[in-house]
């Protein structure tokens, strides 16, 4: 039988993924001056995972550095190693080139061995530099059979990864990889074995070092040092090389991202899944049973089973639509690194909160939001926070706050970037439109002013930077956010912050819809964005700049012909025989005018791009139960066809 070995390897990029995750958060965490026990151990763990993991799938590029990162961090857990800024920040550089060479290894691209060398110098330089030992130490490391002394006299052979010297004192680490002779310093003693323990001892080898991989070697310095063999020479000569020529402090590009399509589902939901299949099954017996009976009765049981199966439907429909749910704290949990990072390089304090981490959404949405939340957490830092002089000028404290909030709201998720800075200048705005040829009226609204920032080109930075001031970014931030039937609006005061909020629907799969005609052709409106339906009178109607307008909730709704947006014959064009339906929309609330409801109903979205380009006013599409398509409305890119002028002069 052969095997897979694909599967495997996918499991450990994804298992290595959540450890470098989890090391970097706790990195992060760490109170220098007193650093706790068990986040030093869970950091230790992990790279000792992914050591190990790379052992066994030939990985030597990820398994060499998280070796040596090992290292460093099992003194410190030791308290062999203090640790300070410069080191926190190395680790985390370290995380970030590991992040790099397993995203290398996932997509079959050649590993930058170079830069891993450049990096594995510096975590040892660091190592030798803390050490309590003031004998100067050359390091070798190699790959291969190798000769190791014990305090007996007697030499031990080992295969793998080592440390050796060329010295006249011995160095106190040598690791080794494969099968080996261990010898007692009381009484010696045969150990054939192949993982993690020490081969010399006094007490015996801590647990979580047995295991597959690399083991330790204690030796003796009073004893002879052991003679490195020529290839040894040779490599430390090499050594030597590269630690000359590499700089105090090496930059590590940000780590690339390789879409990961798995999901970790918890074994309830599949429980759950396989019981509702069960009921789906028993359901459908029985619909069989009363297919082929002719009794009187058969009608009502079969239209019984109907239900029955409506409602099987749905659970099982709504039970496959929480596998894909995860917590927004995916995307979150990416910005505290991002936050500390700019901060620093721009020279501002600036606090991290996050709340509602536990919201759930569909992960197709997670990985869509990524770039368009960390576009606007760095620019919320660059514009919107301020410099410490500046803050305290202003009787603020020091520090700046921006706060990531997701809540569920309906079919929404609603996530919000809060920030406590200077909030949008609206005269450099409004000045900055004008240059831009970008008509503006004398009466605009806020909220309106805000919107302009979302123009292609628009930036009132003064200067460009590389984190900002091309004037490239907002608009794509909408877009991207409209692309998946989003929505973006903007809050701010002047001295006191900006408030992004993102409306998002809880999943792209499926959306609930009132199905609504227009001549012979059937549209899905989105329940959310639905007040309600009327059918108006004459007196609610008036026309203002030839423009309809309808009076219901105490508001002018300006009206908008479907059949007209759609170019559809034979609809109906007289308001008071029609079907109106308000809609509110992020920009602008107005009234759908139709044919008629054709009822409430879930509905699987289909998209267009695949087979046609972007059709204006259409989210996608879905297959009706008698087999027709029906195009899905978008209600956002419908109110830009709206025009609000009539409404203004009526309010005037």
């Amino acid at each position: 039988m052969s095997i897979d070995i694909e599967q495997f390897h996918q499991v450990f990029f994804d298992e290595s993924e959540e450890h470098l995750d989890t090391m970097e958060q706790l990195l992060m965490e760490i109170d220098l001056e007193s650093p706790d026990t068990e986040s030093l151990n869970s950091i230790f763990r992990a790279a000792h995972s992914i050591k190990g993991g790379s052992g066994i799938f030939g990985f030597d590029g990820l398994g060499g550095l998280t070796h040596v990162m090992e290292n460093l961090l099992d003194k410190a857990r030791n308290g062999q190693q203090v640790l300070t800024a410069e080191i926190i920040n190395q680790l985390l550089s370290t995380t970030d080139l590991l992040k790099n060479i397993l995203n290398d290894y996932r997509s079959g691209q050649p590993i930058n061995q170079k830069e891993i060398d450049q990096a594995i110098n510096l975590l040892e330089e660091t190592i030798d530099a803390d050490s309590a030992s003031s004998e100067l130490e050359v390091n070798n490391d190699g790959f291969g059979f190798f000769d190791s002394p014990t305090t007996s006299g007697q030499h031990t052979e080992a295969f793998g990864f080592f440390d050796g010297t060329d010295s006249a004192k011995e160095t106190n680490d040598s690791a080794g990889f494969g099968f080996f002779d261990a010898e007692e310093k009381a009484e010696p003693v045969k150990d054939n074995g192949f993982g993690f323990f020490d081969t010399e001892t006094v007490k015996p080898a801590p647990s979580e070092d047995a295991g597959f991989g690399f083991f330790d070697e204690p030796t003796d310095t009073a004893k002879t040092p052991r003679q490195p063999s020529p290839q040894q020479k040779v490599d430390t000569n090499n050594k030597q090389a590269r630690s000359a020529s590499t700089p105090a402090a090496t930059q590590v590009k940000k780590p690339t991202t390789v879409e990961n399509k798995s999901i970790r589902v918890d074994t309830a939901k599949v429980d759950l899944l396989v019981n509702l299949i069960g009921e789906l099954v028993i359901t459908q017996s029985m619909l069989n049973v009363l297919g082929n009976s002719e009794t009187p009765l058969a009608k009502d049981k079969l239209e019984q089973g109907l239900l029955e199966l409506e409602r099987n439907t749905r659970e099982l429909q709504e039970a496959v639509m929480s596998m894909r749910m995860l917590p927004i704290s995916f995307v979150f949990n990416r910005f505290p690194r991002l936050v500390r990072d700019l901060a620093d390089k721009l020279g501002k304090k600036v606090e991290l909160k996050i709340e509602g981490g536990n919201t759930e959404i569909d992960k197709g949405l997670i990985e869509k939001l990524v770039d368009p939340l960390t576009h606007l957490v760095r620019n919320s830092i660059d514009h919107g926070i301020e410099m410490p002089d500046t803050r305290t000028a202003n009787e603020k404290s020091e520090s700046g706050v921006i706060t990531l909030a997701a809540s569920q709201r309906g079919g929404n998720i609603v996530i919000s970037i809060i920030d406590d800075g200077a909030g949008l200048n609206k005269s450099k705005i409004l000045d900055k439109a004008r240059q831009n040829n970008i008509p503006v009226s004398d009466n605009i609204s806020d909220e309106e002013v805000w919107q302009l920032i979302f123009a292609p080109g628009f930036s009132t930075a003064e200067e460009v930077t590389d984190i900002s001031g091309r004037g490239v970014g907002m608009d794509v931030v909408r877009r991207n956010i409209e692309s998946i039937g989003g929505r973006i609006s903007i809050e701010s005061t002047p001295g006191l912050g900006t408030n992004f909020n993102i409306s998002v629907p809880l999943t792209l799969a499926i959306v609930d819809g009132m199905c609504v005609a227009s001549g012979d052709q059937v549209f899905v409106v989105p329940l959310v964005a639905i007040i309600e339906s009327i059918q108006p009178s004459q007196e609610q109607l008036r026309i203002i700049s030839n423009e309809p307008l309808l009076w219901v909730r105490d508001k002018y709704w300006p009206i908008l012909n479907l059949s007209k947006r759609m170019d559809i014959d034979g609809a109906i064009q007289s308001p008071t025989e029609a079907i109106i339906i308000l809609i509110e929309s992020s920009k602008k609330r107005f009234g759908l005018m139709v044919d008629r409801l054709l009822g409430q109903q879930q509905v699987v979205i289909k998209s267009l791009e695949q087979h046609y380009k972007r059709v204006p006013g259409a989210a996608g599409a879905t297959i009706m139960g008698d087999g027709h398509v029906a195009i899905i409305l978008d209600v956002e890119s419908l109110a830009d066809d709206v025009s609000t002028e009539a409404t203004e002069k009526k309010h005037e």
